[in-house]
């Protein structure tokens, strides 16, 4: 299937003009961490998640104040929002901290909350959801999420290094860290939790980025080989023309589906699919401009073992057409 017939886009002309744009965005979104701080669910906070039906639709400014009146557990740091479809009018109630570990504890935060609900004259409701996790076992998962990111940044860089070269390994471990900062700048800027769902779909997404900037660097391979007497920015324009087509299909592909589950996946998916659409566009966006621009800076005055290996190889080729020119003077003599 072919979308676009003979592209031939400069692409790389704006290659500091996307690098410069990413900055701005990765730094807007540190900016935002560092003053508000990272919006962690409960499963890396630790605390207490009870989601609630009413009959009549609450205020969530009359919950807050409930809380704060009738919550022994602090009802001033709790977060208060609605949950899902407005019309089940349901209301999500987050306390940071679960206190004690072991035992009926627990559940403790949890019925301390609708308790101080019970008394704040509601009406009717009733919890439809709970969710607990201890401190410890949020720092744990913490932990096991930045290994797992490091991990598959490691092995990103040996693999491409290995089949490429190393400006191209290079690019692709620099394009992956973009697309996860600029996707934490994004999440932090439409106020989304970071949840174990998040990190699989940045985790999804690291690896749908290092595939799309493998099947460039793939054709730029092919490519230093016809193409020897172009120079490299040339190479990497024509290469990235070429799977203008595959990427467009795979992305647009992938996109429709992430697109879907944010609008039909339900409450619960919402994070996941966000961060997917996010991921999918900044992960495009990044092979094409971001990972080519750090082979271009890092290859700007160093030749490629891959176009060195064709003209190396085609001169023990020369030497018998040589040979035979000298034979036959020597004949001729």
């Amino acid at each position: 299937m072919h979308i676009f017939t003979n592209p031939n886009y400069n692409f790389l002309r704006w290659r500091w003009h996307a690098v410069a744009l990413s900055w701005i965005v990765i730094l807007a979104g540190v900016g935002m961490i560092y003053t508000k701080g990272l919006q962690k669910g409960i499963e890396f906070a630790g605390g207490t998640s009870v989601i609630m039906q009413f009959d009549q639709t609450p205020s969530v400014d009359a919950v807050r104040t409930a809380l704060n009146r009738n919550f022994a557990g602090g009802g001033e740091n709790a977060i208060v929002q609605m949950y899902g479809d407005p019309s089940l009018r349901q209301v999500m109630v987050r306390v940071p901290q679960v206190g004690a570990e072991q035992g009926a504890s627990l559940s403790a935060s949890a019925q301390a909350v609708e308790a101080a609900l019970r008394k704040g004259n509601f009406g009717n409701f009733k919890v439809v959801g709970t969710e607990i996790v201890g401190p410890s076992v949020g720092g744990e998962l913490t932990q096991k999420g930045i290994s797992a990111f490091i991990l598959s940044l490691i092995g990103i860089l040996a693999y491409i290094a290995f089949r490429f070269e190393f400006s191209f390994a290079v690019g692709a471990v620099i394009a992956t860290l973009h697309d996860v900062l600029v996707t934490f700048a994004f999440l932090e800027f439409f106020h989304y939790d970071i949840t174990l769902n998040v990190i699989a779909a940045i985790l999804t997404v690291t690896g749908y980025s290092t595939n799309d900037t493998i099947v460039i660097f793939d054709r730029v391979r092919e490519n230093m080989r016809k193409m020897r007497r172009d120079s490299l920015m040339e190479i990497i324009n024509v290469s990235i023309n070429q799977t203008l087509g595959r990427t467009v299909i795979t992305a647009g592909t992938a996109f429709l589906s992430a697109i879907a589950l944010f609008l039909f996946g339900g409450e619960v998916l919402h994070g996941f699919a966000f961060t997917m659409i996010v991921g999918i566009i900044t992960g495009t966006y990044s092979s094409v401009f971001v990972a080519a621009a750090i082979v271009t800076f890092w290859r700007r005055t160093r030749p490629s073992k891959m176009s060195a290996a064709a003209p190396a190889a085609a001169a023990p080729a020369a030497s018998p057409s040589r040979k035979s020119k000298s034979q036959r003077k020597a004949r001729a003599s």
